[in-house]
C-alpha cells in the first residue's frame, strides 16, 4: 500500500549567497518570516533554529520555503543534473501573470513571456542560484 500524504510540507532550495538570494525572494514575493536565526542569538537558539544552517524559512499560503545557504560560492542550478527541475507558485489567475511581469520588469529580473500551456498559463523565471522558477495560472 503506498503512503497516503495530503499536501506538500515544505521545499527548501540551497543557495550560495544567503543575503542576495533573500533580497531577492523578498522582493519578488514578500513572503513571511517563519523562521530565522535572530540577531547575537544565546546558545539555546542557535542549538533549537541549527536546521535553518544560517537561511530562512519563509511561510506562505501554499506551505514553507526554505533558503539554506551551503552551496559552494561557483556552484549554480541545473535541471538536467538529478534532483529538482523547477519551483512552481500558484497564482489565481493570468491577471496576476501579467501582474507579475510587472513586478519582474521593476525589478530587473529577467524572465520568460507568459506561455498557455493547455490547461494553464505559466510565467518562468529564475533566482540569483539560476534555480528554475514558475508561477501558473489555471
Amino acid at each position: 500500500m503506498p503512503v497516503s500524504v495530503t499536501d506538500f510540507s515544505h521545499v527548501r532550495l540551497t543557495v550560495s549567497d544567503i543575503e542576495v538570494s533573500r533580497a531577492f525572494y523578498d522582493a519578488v514575493f514578500g513572503f513571511d518570516v517563519a523562521f530565522e536565526l535572530p540577531e547575537n542569538p544565546d546558545e539555546q537558539t542557535k542549538e533549537e533554529l541549527s536546521f535553518l544552517f544560517g537561511g530562512v524559512i519563509y511561510s506562505f499560503a501554499g506551505g514553507l520555503l526554505g533558503l539554506r545557504p551551503v552551496a559552494p560560492g561557483h556552484d549554480t542550478f541545473d535541471e538536467d543534473r538529478t534532483g529538482l527541475d523547477h519551483v512552481s507558485f500558484a497564482v489565481p489567475d493570468r491577471a496576476a501573470l501579467e501582474q507579475a511581469v510587472a513586478v519582474l520588469d521593476e525589478l530587473g529580473v529577467a524572465h520568460e513571456d507568459i506561455k498557455d500551456v493547455g490547461p494553464m498559463s505559466i510565467l518562468e523565471f529564475r533566482d540569483p542560484d539560476n534555480i528554475a522558477l514558475e508561477l501558473t495560472a489555471s
